[in-house]
């Protein structure tokens, strides 16, 4: 299984470079979006070559989520306490994005370290909510202000659901695939994933069922957010997965799941195709070994002719007339 990444690596790359090369003048105007339609702009001017502006736009949160002013909640407080004072969010942020970052070189020192952080700005951003809840667990508690059933925004339109509770937080994924072929595989997927689990190397894993239809948990969640044509996921948190250095892990791990089944199953798409034109190159390249031993006559007195293969545990005949008019027999030793 591969993990994604937390940061983007074009923006940490992006990034370096500028870093590296802070005595050049250079205008740079980049964007670019990456999975699950968030988008970045890095802008330097000629006029300020100091000054970088990044800005990230997030999908836009159905109604059902929680946000503030197309920010999750408590994203402006994560950024702060991540990044410090060596930062300035821009209010109102440039058109067309959720967040826009104001960082100057010549006031802040661009380590790797810090650039790293930067560049992991959606896992503070939409991972917010999910270190508010998770922290809560950590202490025993609830937040005040939440409510019995928290719904998250993941992708454009989607959102996972959450049940906060003192000793336990119930995190429900319904999942959802536009391709028919995609949502045959992630369902075969997710039944396995839910499999592997059971395994004695994992007994400290959060555990993790799949059910076709919507959870328990689920009761009072609008109807129109649970529709699902490759069922539900629900994994238990307890606060053993959010100690210390799990908490990142564990929020990045969650907020990325839908992306993180879709990579595995286009993967998988891909590697049959792979395997399919192997195995067609390879009975196209036999067929242009075969050669024609005889004619032969049908029982309607037409002429065919035959081409034979042999392989280790297939004999293949084709008797043909023209290119529309032929027999295939395949004979299984």
């Amino acid at each position: 299984m591969i993990l994604l990444q937390s940061h983007s690596r074009f923006l940490l790359q992006t990034l370096l470079t500028r870093a590296q090369n802070l005595d050049k003048a250079v205008e740079l105007d980049y964007q670019w979006i990456e999975f699950d339609d968030v988008r970045y702009h890095v802008q330097v001017t000629m006029k300020n070559p100091n000054l970088l502006l990044l800005s990230v736009s997030l999908p836009n949160p159905p109604p059902e989520a929680m946000s503030f002013d197309g920010l999750p909640l408590g994203a402006i407080e994560a950024i702060k306490t991540t990044y410090g004072t060596g930062f300035q969010i821009l209010d109102p942020p440039r058109d067309g994005f959720s967040l826009t970052l104001k960082l100057n070189f010549s006031k802040v020192r661009p380590d790797e370290e810090l650039l790293t952080k930067l560049a992991s700005i959606r896992e503070v951003v939409m991972g917010a909510p999910l270190k508010i809840i998770f922290k809560h667990l950590a202490s025993r508690t609830v937040a005040p202000e939440l409510d019995r059933l928290v719904a998250i925004m993941h992708r454009p339109n989607e959102t996972f659901f959450l049940v906060p509770q003192a000793d336990k937080v119930t995190v429900a994924f319904p999942m959802r695939f536009k391709d028919s072929v995609d949502t045959v595989l992630a369902t075969s997927f997710l039944k396995e994933f839910v499999e592997a689990r059971r395994a004695a190397a994992l007994n400290t894993a959060p555990s993790c069922s799949w059910s076709p239809t919507a959870p328990q948990e689920l009761e009072g969640a609008p109807k129109e957010t649970l529709s699902a044509n490759a069922g539900f996921v629900t994994f238990v948190i307890f606060p053993r997965h959010v100690e210390g250095k799990k908490l990142d892990r564990t929020v990045w791990n969650l907020s990325t799941f839908h992306a993180y089944v879709s990579y595995h199953v286009k993967f998988s798409e891909g590697f049959m195709h792979t395997r399919m034109r192997r195995r067609v190159e390879s009975m196209i390249q036999a067929l242009d070994q075969a050669k024609p031993l005889e004619k032969t006559r049908s029982m309607n007195n037409k002429s065919f002719k035959r081409l034979k293969f042999a392989g280790p545990n297939t004999i293949l005949f084709i008797y043909f007339r023209s290119n529309r008019d032929f027999r295939l027999v395949v004979v299984v030793l």
